[in-house]
């Protein structure tokens, strides 16, 4: 058995700001300036970038959430242009702000342009003001999570994809494009033993959270 080697990461700095984790430095940063690290730790051999999602956050949460961040599928579509080899990791999308599908189209077509390279960090969510705000139900939503998982493993790499499950149902529907991977890494994200239990039996890998 050959031996394990170490991946190394950057929680990629700017594009969330979190109070008393990010740097007073990241507050005025640019785009020049993500672009800088990103293109650095392509040509160090890091092993991904990462951004995370949230839509709006309540004033009430600035505190203890912070407030900025950058939308995932924008800003990784900007460092997949920038960069050659690293690999580009959503930390995480909240699976009940999407469906299954539009994650498929959106991210097979980011995989697509950044020449296979994604790796799909998801989580099942924890601020219900933001669910509100979308109308996304929650009080179901780790199993409409687990449900989401299933139907996205079904669907990431496939054009004509077909799934029926509990919550998410289709076929006849075509997704063009979708990821060029043949088995796109989804990594589960959270805090708690349920989330690590989610990451084994339905993902690749689990992305604990602090």
């Amino acid at each position: 058995m050959s031996a394990a080697t170490a991946k190394l990461s950057i929680a990629t700095p700017v594009v969330t700001m979190l109070p008393g984790v990010s740097s007073d430095w990241e507050i005025h940063a640019s785009v020049d300036e993500l672009t800088q690290i990103a293109e650095a730790a392509d040509r160090f051999g890091y092993h991904h970038l990462t951004c995370s999602e949230h839509i709006a956050l309540p004033a009430a949460e600035a505190q203890r959430r912070g407030t900025r961040y950058w939308d995932p599928l924008a800003t990784l579509g900007y460092l997949a242009a920038r960069t050659r080899r690293i690999r580009l990791a959503t930390n995480v999308l909240v699976l009940a702000y999407h469906h299954p599908l539009e994650i498929a189209k959106c991210y097979g077509t980011l995989d697509t342009v950044s020449g296979g390279r994604l790796i799909l960090g998801v989580g099942v969510g924890s601020l219900k003001e933001e669910f509100d705000l979308i109308g996304a139900p929650f009080t179901d939503r780790g199993a409409r999570a687990d449900d989401a998982l299933r139907a996205l493993r079904s669907a990431l790499s496939v054009p004509e994809p077909a799934y029926h499950g509990e919550f998410y149902s289709f076929s006849d529907m075509l997704v063009d494009p979708c990821a060029i991977q043949q088995h796109v890494p989804i990594w589960v994200g959270g805090r708690t033993l349920r989330s690590l239990r989610r990451a084994v039996s339905l993902a690749d890998g689990w992305a604990p959270s602090t």
